[in-house]
């Protein structure tokens, strides 16, 4: 496949959930090959917010590509009908391609990626495993840091997805020809339970940390207890009870088939993170 930037290469490329997990890494990449990048999200210029469709014309004008990442997720209610609402806005103001955030075994994202490939724009679709920089950047730091991780996932492995690698494979799909219409599903090389993840983060760090299950009533009562909205409390259950059910216990090698070579391993995460001070302990 042709490496270098598609046609066009002037026009802007739209990142939404630029400041995020993923979009701030997609953004990072094409500004360091000189693309033209349009930050989506509620604080920029012009600001983008996926409750306020009327506002998403200024965001998209000029632009000639788009990643799409959905926020908080695509498995919420609503967000497959808001991705076509998009994909049909961005058909309109002449944008040609699509790049989708989508998540694995979670049968809304699986609607979103339809409905978006219907809306006119080439589309390449990135179904991503579990991220592991939710050890780093998401709601497991603290636990890690603390010593004690406690969630409600049994002995259930996941192909953890480094999120370098995806940003590798969206900025390849919205830079090069060659990716439109294709599923690329992305993975880690290797399959781990949350308890062997934590032992590798353990070991890493040199620190004693505990993976503790819970049950879910247990796991949404602490975190009603905690303060968090209820709408937030049943989509992190659905997450745990229903994606995290064993249905993604595969490995995929989407990493390869768009970019020649393999995923970053978990072991090779953990051991760069530790190393960069992530887990450095909690002061007591």
């Amino acid at each position: 496949m042709k490496r270098g930037i598609a046609v066009n290469d002037k026009q802007t490329v739209l990142v939404l959930g630029g400041t995020g997990k993923t979009g701030r890494r997609v953004a990072q990449r094409l500004e360091a090959l000189g693309v033209p990048v349009r930050i989506g999200s509620r604080t920029a210029t012009p600001p983008f917010d996926w409750e306020n469709p009327a506002g998403w014309a200024p965001a998209l004008e000029d632009v000639r590509a788009a990643y799409v990442s959905f926020q908080p997720d695509l498995a919420v209610p609503g967000a497959p009908q808001a991705v076509r609402a998009f994909g049909e806005m961005a058909a309109t103001a002449g944008v040609q391609r699509l790049v989708l955030l989508s998540g694995r075994g979670e049968e809304e994202a699986q609607q979103a990626e339809k409905l978006l490939a219907d809306t006119g724009p080439e589309l390449t679709v990135v179904r991503s495993s579990f991220f592991a920089q939710n050890f780093t950047e998401g709601q497991f730091a603290q636990g890690i840091r603390d010593g004690q991780l406690i969630l409600p996932v049994g002995a259930v492995p996941e192909p953890f997805i480094d999120i370098e690698d995806i940003a590798d494979v969206a900025v390849a799909a919205l830079t090069e020809d060659g990716h439109g219409g294709k599923i690329y599903e992305v993975t880690g090389p290797r399959l781990l339970t949350f308890a062997e993840a934590v032992a590798e983060i353990s070991a890493a760090t040199g620190r004693s940390i505990d993976y503790v299950e819970v049950t879910p009533d247990e796991y949404g009562a602490a975190l009603t207890a905690d303060g968090l909205p209820a709408d937030l409390v049943e989509f992190l259950l659905y997450l745990f009870t229903t994606v995290l059910d064993g249905r993604n216990a595969r490995i995929d090698d989407g990493v390869r088939e768009a970019l020649g070579w393999g995923a970053r391993d978990f072991g090779d995460f953990a051991r760069a993170a530790a190393a960069a001070g992530m887990w450095d302990e909690s002061p007591r």
